[in-house]
């Protein structure tokens, strides 16, 4: 059973930068599809972006399409997402997900906390 776990979350100011970093367990097969999904304070979990293991095709919530980059490093087995312009509406718990159909939710990682203040 793969296992997933993220670092790379914290407090950061609007307008600001984050990267969050997930790196699985094990050699990903290329079929395996990794994610990252988040959850507000009050709200249900949503999806925000996943990648294909082999052909590298990103995945997008319209909410952080060109602001967020989704992308993988296949010989560390670690994916990542990179947060431009951060909003405050942006804070959330997010959780790495893996999994070999699209959305990826077979596999989930801890989570990281995301703060963005204003």
């Amino acid at each position: 059973q793969v296992q997933l776990v993220e670092s790379g979350g914290g407090l950061v100011q609007a307008g600001g930068s984050l990267r969050l970093s997930c790196t699985a367990s094990e050699r990903l097969y290329s079929s395996y599809i990794m994610g990252w999904y988040r959850q507000a304070p009050g709200k249900e979990r949503e999806f925000v972006a996943a990648i294909r293991q082999g052909t590298g095709r990103e995945y997008y919530a319209d909410s952080v399409k060109g602001r967020f980059t989704i992308s993988r490093d296949r010989t560390e087995n670690t994916s990542y997402l990179q947060m431009n312009s951060l909003r405050p509406e942006d804070t959330a718990v997010y959780y790495c997900t893996g999994g070999s159909s699209y959305p990826p939710q077979t596999t989930w990682g801890q989570g990281t906390q995301v703060t963005v203040y204003s």
